[in-house]
């Protein structure tokens, strides 16, 4: 074998790399030599993937539905590796910032471009029987999407609209008592919590109210101020952040909010939610007015946050009917 100067090279990098920890290049060298080569389906784990989606029922369509809240859940992780690169990056600049947001923004695009699968990529009698399987669970407990808003903003943004103004000085575990999607899954009859809220209340709550915390200087929100309050060009980085306020708090929900529709309005009484979600009253953007940043849209936008879209959907689902 003819070994060129840059194998040489290599090897003597490597001979450094090795020394400098103490360790032995030779026995590195064996193991390279004794393994075999990395393929597709073990290096992403691919066999173990697929044998993920366990249906509850025998209606075929139930695996899509499994299949696309798996996909979901990934998105949302990529999603929150981009925040955590955000949120710690010890020298953060608004380009950087402004590329990590792309890039979520993509990630969001994919997810309501995609969610027609959702909306008409089942048929609607299994659906309806496949779900009664499924209770009490239900989307509402994605945890990885309400650490994504926890990251997105302010915490003061997420509690109930009602509630804001009186809790604008609370503490973050006060104002968590009143955060808007708790009143998303309270009976209406009875005002009390369901038993999806009582489930996801007791798996995350300390993860959420660890994270707001950890994230009262470094949301977005926050890290935005900052870096105009130094005199950057955060002119693209607001492009970016008004698109992720629309996709989060306007796209995705009206995407559940259509599929709901589709799936569960029925006269003269709808059908309800597997959670018990107020899902009329939870998923439309004019009711909720949960908007991340303010200071990037004027007061018309913000008094007709979300309107035309759910308008606009039940227009075209009650045509389809």
């Amino acid at each position: 074998m003819n070994l060129t100067p840059e194998i040489k090279d290599k090897l003597n990098q490597l001979q450094e790399k090795y020394t400098a920890m103490g360790q032995d290049m030779a026995s590195y060298l064996d193991g390279l030599l004794y393994a075999d080569f990395l393929t597709y389906w073990d290096y992403i784990h691919l066999d173990t993937l697929l044998s993920l989606q366990n249906p509850k029922t025998p209606f075929p369509d139930e695996e899509i539905f499994i299949m696309y809240h798996q996909i979901t859940e990934l998105y949302f992780k990529l999603t929150l590796h981009e925040c955590k690169q955000i949120a710690e990056h010890e020298e953060l600049t608004a380009s950087f910032f402004t590329t990590r947001v792309k890039r979520i923004n993509a990630y969001f695009n994919a997810l309501t471009t995609s969610f027609e699968v959702m909306v008409d990529g089942m048929d609607k009698e299994q659906f309806l029987k496949f779900r009664m399987s499924l209770l009490p669970a239900s989307g509402f407990q994605s945890g990885q999407y309400r650490m994504i808003e926890i990251c997105s903003t302010d915490f003061i943004r997420l509690v109930d609209k009602s509630k804001r103004a009186e809790l604008a000085t609370a503490g973050i575990e006060e104002q968590f008592e009143h955060i808007y999607w708790k009143f998303g899954a309270t009976e209406l009859a009875s005002g009390k919590q369901t038993l999806t809220l009582k489930q996801f209340i007791r798996k995350y709550a300390d993860q959420f109210l660890q994270l707001a915390k950890n994230r009262v200087q470094t949301n977005f929100s926050s890290l935005y101020l900052q870096l105009q309050a130094k005199g950057e060009d955060v002119t693209a980085l607001a492009e970016e952040l008004r698109k992720l306020d629309l996709y989060v708090n306007v796209e995705w929900p009206l995407s559940h909010y259509k599929s709901a529709v589709r799936y569960l309005e029925k006269d003269p009484v709808d059908v309800a939610a597997t959670g018990g979600t107020n899902w009329q009253k939870y998923l439309p953007p004019r009711f909720q007015k949960r908007i991340f940043y303010p200071f990037l849209w004027t007061e018309e936008q913000m008094e007709d946050w979300g309107k035309g879209w759910v308008l606009s959907v039940l227009k075209t689902l009650k045509n389809k009917d």
